[in-house]
């Protein structure tokens, strides 16, 4: 679909970017907003000039933001609602503000479209399902959370689970709402420092110190999902007519441990040592996802092999 009105929010991240890349390559008219804290203008440099498109640095939670977006489409078809304060760090050191910006930025967008009749599409994540019972993560299992006293990791996770309940509340009042869960993206443009995510971590410290640090055993899993296939993902979301109330989860199912991540990103050059050093707090010890409903409903599924995602990203680097 073309020449829709689509308000992106977090549209300078990491995800939100190539989101809006794609978005304005299909003919549509968009408008990304973020507030800086960890998007980049850089990642929009390929559009910042095109017609079509335009970037608002706001608060997703303000309201007179979110209206200046809207009067700079001219209306409003469809939201991508993105914004939200990730980075597992973040998740135990300013639970506060994680809460604060993803339940109240969801409130605000959610809102937003209901007051337009646009559809909605919402970022949530497989922390939704907090310390999961079973594996592969498939939608309808149970969501199940540790007591908070032991650490504020689920600030995040919990945070995306009331979005989830938020978005399910506003179906049930007659909007059109899709759920994505993205499986742990990766692409060049993935934030490779402390508080980022652990494939540009790897990449980072390859070139910064020859050194892998991996955070407890390694023996942990996951999986991980190429950055164009993940807004393939959110693109056939938002485009396709679905039923409303539709949970996806976009993610690859290829499965790898940790330690086994970390060598193979140690191959790509000379001289690399591989440490073990402390865990993050509430890590779960293996998600992977289902993506039959994926499958099913959007025709999507995951096209780039781990090893030729970690390829493309090494070239990235140009090193």
């Amino acid at each position: 679909m073309s020449d829709m009105r689509i308000l992106v929010t977090g549209g300078a991240g990491f995800i939100g970017s190539s989101l809006c890349e794609k978005l304005v390559a299909m003919g549509n008219n968009v408008v990304a907003i973020d507030s800086m804290f960890r998007g980049s203008e850089a990642n929009l440099e390929s559009i910042l000039d095109s017609d079509n498109f335009a970037l608002y640095a706001g608060d997703v939670r303000d309201v007179d933001d979110l209206d200046a977006c809207i009067e700079a489409l001219g209306g409003l078809d469809l939201i991508y609602h993105l914004a939200a304060i990730n980075g597992t760090k973040w998740f135990h050191e300013a639970a506060h503000s994680v809460i604060d910006v993803n339940i109240n930025g969801t409130l605000r967008t959610l809102e937003l479209a209901m007051a337009h009749d646009a559809k909605y599409v919402f970022a949530s994540s497989p922390e939704a399902f907090g310390e999961p019972l079973s594996q592969p993560l498939t939608d309808g299992d149970s969501m199940v959370f540790s007591d908070p006293s032991e650490h504020q990791r689920h600030s995040y996770g919990g945070s995306k689970y009331l979005g989830e309940i938020a978005c399910h509340h506003a179906v049930r009042d007659g909007l059109d709402v899709q759920i994505v869960r993205p499986f742990n993206a990766y692409g060049p443009r993935l934030n490779g420092d402390e508080y980022g995510q652990v494939i540009a971590m790897f990449f980072q410290q390859l070139i910064d110190s020859r050194e892998l640090n991996v955070h407890g055993d390694g023996t942990q899993t996951r999986s991980f999902t190429w950055i164009d296939d993940v807004v393939d993902g959110f693109v056939q979301a938002g485009m396709q007519d679905v039923p409303s109330g539709g949970v996806y989860n976009i993610g690859s199912t290829e499965e790898i441990s940790i330690l086994d991540l970390a060598k193979r990103i140690a191959k790509f050059t000379d001289g690399v040592t591989i440490s073990n050093g402390e865990g993050y707090h509430g890590d779960v010890k293996r998600r992977l996802p289902n993506t039959s409903s994926s499958e099913k409903l959007l025709g999507w599924k995951s096209t780039v092999s781990l090893d030729d995602g970690l390829e493309l990203m090494w070239h990235s680097l140009n090193l």
